[in-house]
């Protein structure tokens, strides 16, 4: 296999699961508006993510237009084992059957093979299991709130911004490390073990439990390993291989929103348990902080999961429609009849609380945050989102923090560019008007108010900027304004007559077909000061050329002298010789 292809690109951040590659963020912030628990940080105009906050859900992965956030590339790490001396085992997650129809299992299993893996085995058989153990558990409860560690980025929520309800969550490995220990435990502690599934999570799961899952790969990363070998596994549909230790049944719908409870269901939970199911961080936020003040005199079970809809809509799952991949799933279910069962592998796990240590700006850094953006009350907090925050004041609280920059504020930027765009405007000694496609004036400068006598120099006192004004009662050129509304190119014109001015006139498109440009120059006195100075130049040379005129006159008639002379001294001299 081309190792070269499987590389991190050199990327520092590489380590977390979730990066930014940095010169592909376009500042469009649409990953901080997405992201539900905001562990983004702008700088310099770029989107990093901050490990310590994120819980890897892949959500700004999937939202980002430019692809500029990116998921760490496991490919080499996953080449290195099945280069290696030990047996490599695949543990498949349930929602392939929904998002790849076109393969079979027997096909699939035979392509992993063919990479080198030695067994595939799924991973709906540890949900199973986990399953079983959760069915036992809350049915010896009386009461309480349990919620599934079937989700690992659900799990991180938790932990981090809902550490009072750490405690609630059932204390058992998520499906995947149980369906790793279960391999472990049937073909022995020395085999490797790589996931593969539409999740991103899964990567820290692999990061924090390599006792269990030495790799976690994506279906994208699969669908790059099969190509590279040109590897298509529809191709093996005649093939007679299959999952291990056997096929999974009622685990395979774990990946649908409810699979898990039906799977709890179909391991007879006692009915007083309540089995309640969330997907969606927003959802499941609201619902915990309503959950922290109810009162229960049942026990109740809370299926939490991180994507809508659950894994088969995971940040690396296909394009199969929702519809789809549920009935595909549905459809190749191997339901077993209710019974009670205990599980046969059961990993233990506790979830402390994980506190995201982070500053809590007071009231006046908050204060003199919104400020330095031009909110000097409350009226002026618009909440309008663009920065990708709710409100301005949590905006101005990630200022203080150092997670955000003023530049995100579209309000506090358009007012910096008003105040520019004026400040050149003032500056700038030429006449300059907007205008609308209508030739009212939209803005223009004092220096244009100059160029048209006392009357409109007052009016631009009255009315600032000229606004609504009708340019053509200032500069009777319509149809040039109109040309260039029309073609939508530049015009200029030099020395155009407007009364008893001589105008220098640049007309140039600001919106094509509905805003234009005017830069006016009077240049009546200069061009007068050179008709005086070309007539003075004229009378000097005339009397230049009377006077070298009258010299060459003069010269000649001293010539013709000057040869009489001497002609008459030429003769005498003959003569007398």
């Amino acid at each position: 296999m081309n190792h070269s292809r499987y590389g991190n690109n050199g990327n520092p951040e590489a380590i977390y699961p979730i990066y930014t590659e940095a010169t592909e963020c376009h500042d469009c912030y649409k990953c901080v508006r997405q992201c539900p628990v905001k562990a983004i940080r702008i700088e310099n105009g770029v989107a990093s993510v901050l490990s310590n906050r994120c819980i890897a859900c892949g959500h700004c992965v999937q939202v980002c237009p430019s692809r500029a956030k990116r998921v760490r590339n496991d490919l080499s790490r996953a080449v290195d084992l099945l280069a290696g001396e030990s047996r490599v085992y695949v543990s498949l997650a349930p929602s392939w059957r929904g998002l790849f129809p076109e393969w079979s299992a027997s096909s699939l299993v035979t392509a992993l093979k063919t990479l080198g893996v030695t067994e595939v085995s799924e991973t709906a058989l540890g949900a199973q299991e986990v399953s079983a153990a959760v069915a036992e558990q809350i049915s010896q409860e009386e009461k309480g709130l349990f919620i599934s560690s079937a989700c690992p980025a659900v799990v991180d929520y938790i932990r981090r911004y809902h550490p009072w309800t750490a405690n609630r969550i059932v204390s058992l490995a998520s499906p995947a490390l149980t369906h790793c220990a279960m391999l472990r435990k049937l073909f022995g502690e020395d085999i490797r073990v790589i996931f593969i599934g539409p999740c991103v999570a899964k990567k820290n799961e692999a990061d924090r439990h390599p006792e269990l899952l030495d790799c976690a790969l994506t279906f994208e990363e699969l669908r790059i390993l099969l190509d590279d070998q040109n590897l298509v596994p529809s191709k093996f549909a005649g093939s007679q291989e299959h999952f291990i230790p056997e096929t999974a049944a009622e685990g395979a719908i774990y990946p649908i929103e409810g699979g898990m409870l039906e799977t709890i269901r179909r391991c007879d939970v006692d009915s007083k348990v309540l089995l309640q199911s969330i997907s969606g961080i927003p959802l499941l936020a609201e619902s915990l902080d309503h959950l922290r003040e109810m009162r229960s005199e049942r026990p109740i079970f809370l299926e939490a999961l991180a994507c809508p809809g659950g894994c088969i809509n995971g940040p690396f799952a296909t394009r199969a429609s929702h519809l789809a991949a549920t009935t595909g799933i549905l459809e190749q279910a191997n339901y077993r009849e209710r019974e009670k069962r205990s599980p046969v592998v059961r990993v233990e796990m506790e979830y402390e609380p994980l506190r995201v240590e982070e500053e809590v700006p007071d009231e006046a850094s908050v204060r003199k945050a919104l400020l330095s953006l031009g909110k000097t009350s409350p009226a002026d907090e618009l909440n309008c989102s663009g920065c990708g925050y709710e409100s301005c004041r949590e905006f101005a609280k990630a200022l203080v923090r150092g997670d955000a920059e003023p530049e995100q504020c579209v309000s506090h930027m358009r007012r910096v560019a008003t105040r520019k765009a004026n400040a050149l405007l003032r500056c700038i000694p030429a006449g300059i008007a907007i205008v609308d496609s209508n030739l009212l004036i939209v803005e223009s400068n004092e220096a244009f108010s100059r160029l048209f006598g006392e009357e409109i120099i007052q009016l631009y006192q009255d009315v600032p900027g000229l606004e609504g004004a009708d340019i053509t009662t200032l500069l009777p050129c319509g149809p040039l304004f109109e040309a260039a509304l029309r073609q939508g190119e530049d015009i200029r014109r030099e020395h155009y007559p407007v009364g008893d001015q001589l105008l220098d006139l640049t007309i140039f498109t600001i919106d094509p077909g509905k805003t234009i440009g005017v830069v006016v120059q009077d240049v009546t006195e200069t061009e007068l000061g050179r008709e005086q100075i070309a007539e003075r130049a004229d009378e000097v040379i005339s009397r230049n050329i009377a006077i070298v005129q009258e010299i060459a006159s003069r010269l000649g008639e001293h010539m013709a002298d000057t040869e009489i002379l001497l002609d008459s001294i030429s003769r005498g001299y003959r003569k007398k010789k």
